[in-house]
C-alpha cells in the first residue's frame, strides 16, 4: 500500500470559488444570496448580481489560481480568467447557463498562457493519482460536490472540480473550491481513498510547472 500512494503534500494556497471562503456554508446552503458577499468587489465582477452568476461556476478557475500561486506567485482575478477560459473556448456562454469547464481547451489555454504543463485526462483512473501528484503534478478533478461533507450515496459522480495537492497511504489531499469553512473541508482535506470512489467520476486535467514563459 505504501509503494502504491507515497506522501506527498505539496504546499499549495487555497482559494474558494467565493471571494469570502468564510460565507461558501450559508450561500451553499442558501441563507445567504451570494450577491450579498461583503467582497465581490475582490472577483473582479462589475456588479453583485454578476459575481454571484459566476461564483457559482467558477470552481475550475479557483483550482487554475491556486496553480499559478503556487507556482508563478501571483493569479489574476477569477473574472479575468473566466473571460480568458471564454475566449478559449474552455467556458461556453448559452442562454442563462455556462458550458464547462471544457478540458482540452482549458488544458491548451493554461499552457499557451501561463506556461503550465497541462494534460486533459477523460479517463484518469484512481491508480495513476499517486504517481502524479508525488512527481509535482497538481491534479483537478471531477468529484461530486457533496464530497464537502463525505455524503453516504451521492446521486452521481462528477459535476465540480477540486485541486488534488497531496497524497498519503491512506487518502487523497485536495482543496475544495466550495468546501466549508470549520469543517475541515477547505483545504488540505484527506479524502480517504475508498471514500473517493463513489464521488470521483474517474476524468480531470493534470497540471505541472512547465518551463515555458506565459503569455502576455
Amino acid at each position: 500500500m505504501s509503494d502504491r500512494h507515497p506522501r506527498a503534500i505539496h504546499p499549495v494556497p487555497y482559494h474558494s470559488q467565493w471571494a469570502s471562503p468564510e460565507l461558501v456554508e450559508e450561500i451553499v446552503e442558501g441563507a445567504l444570496d451570494a450577491a450579498q458577499d461583503p467582497l465581490w468587489r475582490e472577483y473582479g465582477a462589475q456588479t453583485p448580481e454578476e459575481y454571484a452568476w459566476w461564483s457559482w461556476r467558477l470552481c475550475g478557475v479557483a483550482c487554475l489560481r491556486m496553480a499559478l500561486e503556487y507556482w508563478q506567485g501571483s493569479a489574476p482575478t477569477p473574472m479575468e480568467l473566466a473571460e480568458e477560459c471564454l475566449a478559449a473556448g474552455a467556458y461556453v456562454r448559452r442562454d442563462d447557463g455556462l458550458d464547462g469547464l471544457i478540458y482540452a481547451p482549458f488544458a491548451a489555454y493554461a499552457h499557451e498562457r501561463w506556461g503550465l504543463k497541462a494534460a486533459a485526462r477523460p479517463h484518469l483512473p484512481m491508480a495513476e493519482i499517486p504517481r502524479l501528484i508525488a512527481s509535482g503534478n497538481l491534479l483537478m478533478l471531477s468529484v461530486h460536490p457533496s464530497i464537502r461533507e463525505l455524503a453516504p450515496a451521492p446521486e452521481r459522480r462528477g459535476g465540480h472540480l477540486v485541486l488534488a495537492v497531496g497524497v498519503t497511504e491512506d487518502a487523497l489531499v485536495l482543496h475544495n473550491p466550495s468546501g466549508f469553512q470549520g469543517r475541515r473541508s477547505q483545504e488540505f482535506v484527506h479524502v480517504r481513498w475508498a471514500d473517493l470512489d463513489r464521488f470521483y467520476a474517474g476524468r480531470g486535467v493534470v497540471m505541472g510547472p512547465g518551463t515555458g514563459r506565459p503569455g502576455a
